[in-house]
């Protein structure tokens, strides 16, 4: 397919309604394997681990919508970097409600007492509440509210965002000694970043130069 096949597919009403549907894949097949008692000896854990792990992996595929954007040069793909987005709270918080479930039975006093207790939790907790307000505020309506650059501030703690989740996931896997799915999404995220990294100093260098010029020209 060309690239302007490509775009123009992008475009169809019909890919978000398909992107929607490969995005609650992942939460259908757990919801299917509790129903048939098919998620292993533990259950609860199981649960637990795995929409962590859908987490990280749909917040690293949103942090890549633009880089893709950019270098493909498809800016239809920006289109689905909200429905993106608000999959990366869904599965958080439902994370956070198997935890909440079945490690805690719903005891606010018992969770409140551990997100105090172990910092990896603690590190999770204070994600999953950066994360809220971005949620709250990926529609149009709250980006006229906001303004486009209180909209945007706002927005980049999602670099914030995917630190926590990280050292969160790292923590988690340390006390198995499990550190290569660490390394991996430690790796994509640094590039991800630091790509946006470079397009930042990029932007700066271009937008001195002119000035730069115009010094000289005039010594």
């Amino acid at each position: 397919m060309t690239k302007a096949g490509l775009g123009k597919a992008l475009l169809h009403p019909a890919a978000k309604v398909v992107l929607f549907i490969v995005a609650l894949l992942p939460f259908a097949w757990l919801m299917y394997g509790a129903f048939t008692n098919n998620l292993g000896a533990n259950p609860a854990e199981y649960l637990i681990r795995s929409t962590g792990d859908w987490t990280l992996r749909f917040l690293c595929i949103t942090l890549a919508v633009t880089p893709m954007r950019v270098i493909a040069g498809l800016p239809t793909l920006a289109r689905f970097r909200r429905m993106l987005g608000l999959f990366v709270y869904f599965y958080v918080v439902m994370h956070l409600l198997s935890y909440s479930w079945f490690d805690m039975g719903f005891d606010v006093a018992d969770i409140a007492k551990d997100i105090a207790k172990r910092p990896f939790i603690l590190v999770g907790f204070s994600g999953f509440l950066l994360l809220t307000p971005l949620a709250l505020t990926s529609f149009n309506r709250a980006v006229k509210a906001m303004g486009a650059k209180r909209w945007q501030a706002l927005h980049k703690l999602v670099y914030v965002i995917a630190g926590l989740g990280l050292l969160h996931f790292f923590w988690m896997r340390a006390g198995k000694n499990n550190f290569a799915e660490v390394a991996v999404y430690a790796a994509i995220i640094a590039l991800l970043l630091g790509w946006r990294v470079a397009q930042f100093t990029k932007k700066k260098r271009l937008q001195s130069a002119p000035a730069v010029r115009g010094q000289l020209s005039k010594q």
